[in-house]
Protein backbone atom coordinates (compact mmCIF):
# COMPACT_ATOMS: atom_id res chain seq x y z
CA UNK A 1 0.00 0.00 0.00
CA UNK A 2 1.41 3.16 -0.58
CA UNK A 3 2.43 5.72 1.94
CA UNK A 4 -0.55 8.03 1.73
CA UNK A 5 -3.30 5.74 0.65
CA UNK A 6 -2.26 4.02 3.93
CA UNK A 7 -2.21 6.87 5.69
CA UNK A 8 -6.00 7.64 4.35
CA UNK A 9 -6.83 4.35 5.30
CA UNK A 10 -6.03 4.77 8.58
CA UNK A 11 -7.34 7.96 9.08
CA UNK A 12 -10.57 6.59 7.97
CA UNK A 13 -10.00 3.68 10.48
CA UNK A 14 -9.41 5.70 13.46
CA UNK A 15 -12.82 7.98 12.73
CA UNK A 16 -14.83 5.16 12.40
CA UNK A 17 -13.07 3.79 15.44
CA UNK A 18 -14.44 7.29 17.27
CA UNK A 19 -17.92 6.85 15.36
CA UNK A 20 -18.39 3.29 17.25
CA UNK A 21 -17.18 4.47 20.40
CA UNK A 22 -19.39 7.60 20.59
CA UNK A 23 -22.60 4.87 20.00
CA UNK A 24 -21.02 2.24 22.52
CA UNK A 25 -18.83 4.15 25.21
CA UNK A 26 -21.14 6.38 27.86
CA UNK A 27 -19.34 9.77 27.75
CA UNK A 28 -18.30 9.79 24.48
CA UNK A 29 -20.73 12.43 22.43
CA UNK A 30 -20.56 13.84 19.09
CA UNK A 31 -23.54 16.53 19.12
CA UNK A 32 -24.25 17.37 15.38
CA UNK A 33 -27.33 16.29 13.34
CA UNK A 34 -25.77 16.22 10.22
CA UNK A 35 -23.67 13.39 8.42
CA UNK A 36 -21.37 15.46 6.90
CA UNK A 37 -21.03 17.16 9.64
CA UNK A 38 -20.15 14.70 11.81
CA UNK A 39 -18.06 12.78 9.14
CA UNK A 40 -15.87 15.96 9.08
CA UNK A 41 -15.84 16.03 13.04
CA UNK A 42 -14.70 12.47 13.11
CA UNK A 43 -11.94 13.12 10.83
CA UNK A 44 -10.28 16.05 12.49
CA UNK A 45 -10.77 14.26 15.71
CA UNK A 46 -8.59 11.14 14.01
CA UNK A 47 -6.08 13.49 12.96
CA UNK A 48 -5.81 15.45 16.62
CA UNK A 49 -5.88 11.89 17.89
CA UNK A 50 -2.87 11.22 16.10
CA UNK A 51 -0.90 14.60 16.10
CA UNK A 52 -1.42 14.23 20.01
CA UNK A 53 -0.06 10.44 19.95
CA UNK A 54 2.45 11.13 17.76
CA UNK A 55 4.26 14.10 19.36
CA UNK A 56 3.24 13.35 22.70
CA UNK A 57 3.52 9.66 23.42
CA UNK A 58 7.19 8.93 22.77
CA UNK A 59 8.14 11.66 24.83
CA UNK A 60 6.31 10.27 27.96
CA UNK A 61 7.57 6.79 27.33
CA UNK A 62 10.92 8.76 27.23
CA UNK A 63 10.61 10.22 30.31
CA UNK A 64 8.45 7.70 32.08
CA UNK A 65 10.16 4.61 31.09
CA UNK A 66 10.80 3.66 35.07
CA UNK A 67 7.13 4.14 35.65
CA UNK A 68 6.48 1.74 32.94
CA UNK A 69 8.69 -0.82 34.27
CA UNK A 70 7.85 -0.46 37.77
CA UNK A 71 4.09 -0.54 36.68
CA UNK A 72 4.33 -3.60 34.33
CA UNK A 73 2.98 -1.07 31.28
CA UNK A 74 -0.05 -0.90 33.46
CA UNK A 75 0.70 3.23 32.92
CA UNK A 76 0.26 3.01 29.40
CA UNK A 77 -3.57 2.81 30.43
CA UNK A 78 -3.75 5.87 32.40
CA UNK A 79 -1.13 7.57 29.35
CA UNK A 80 -3.72 6.71 26.84
CA UNK A 81 -6.54 7.91 28.93
CA UNK A 82 -4.77 11.29 29.18
CA UNK A 83 -4.06 11.23 25.70
CA UNK A 84 -7.36 10.82 24.61
CA UNK A 85 -8.84 13.25 27.08
CA UNK A 86 -6.62 15.84 25.59
CA UNK A 87 -7.87 14.76 21.95
CA UNK A 88 -11.41 16.14 23.42
CA UNK A 89 -10.08 19.15 25.08
CA UNK A 90 -8.52 20.39 21.93
CA UNK A 91 -11.43 19.43 19.80
CA UNK A 92 -13.83 21.46 22.15
CA UNK A 93 -11.28 24.04 22.15
CA UNK A 94 -11.38 24.11 18.15
CA UNK A 95 -15.26 24.07 18.65
CA UNK A 96 -15.40 20.61 17.65
CA UNK A 97 -19.09 18.91 18.44
CA UNK A 98 -16.63 16.08 20.08
CA UNK A 99 -16.18 15.63 24.05
CA UNK A 100 -15.21 12.98 26.52
CA UNK A 101 -16.82 13.64 29.74
CA UNK A 102 -13.90 12.66 32.14
CA UNK A 103 -11.54 10.31 32.90
CA UNK A 104 -13.57 7.42 34.08
CA UNK A 105 -15.23 5.68 32.31
CA UNK A 106 -15.33 7.99 29.39
CA UNK A 107 -11.67 8.44 28.89
CA UNK A 108 -10.28 5.28 30.23
CA UNK A 109 -12.82 3.00 28.10
CA UNK A 110 -12.65 5.08 24.95
CA UNK A 111 -8.87 4.74 24.75
CA UNK A 112 -8.90 1.30 25.49
CA UNK A 113 -12.04 0.73 22.57
CA UNK A 114 -10.46 3.02 19.78
CA UNK A 115 -6.91 1.26 20.39
CA UNK A 116 -8.52 -2.31 19.79
CA UNK A 117 -10.68 -1.12 16.71
CA UNK A 118 -7.95 0.56 15.22
CA UNK A 119 -5.68 -2.38 15.91
CA UNK A 120 -8.20 -4.74 14.35
CA UNK A 121 -9.09 -2.21 11.40
CA UNK A 122 -5.64 -2.28 10.59
CA UNK A 123 -4.82 -6.44 10.58
CA UNK A 124 -8.02 -7.07 8.17
CA UNK A 125 -6.68 -3.94 5.89
CA UNK A 126 -2.89 -4.23 5.97
CA UNK A 127 -3.68 -6.60 2.86
CA UNK A 128 -1.03 -6.01 -0.09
Amino acid sequence: MGFLKGLLVRLAGTALAFWLATLIIPGISLDTDSVGGAVGTLLLVAVIFGVVNGVLQPIIKTLGCGLYLLTLGLIALVVNALLFMLTGAIAGGLGLPFEVDGFWPAAVLGALFVSLVTWLLGLVMDRD
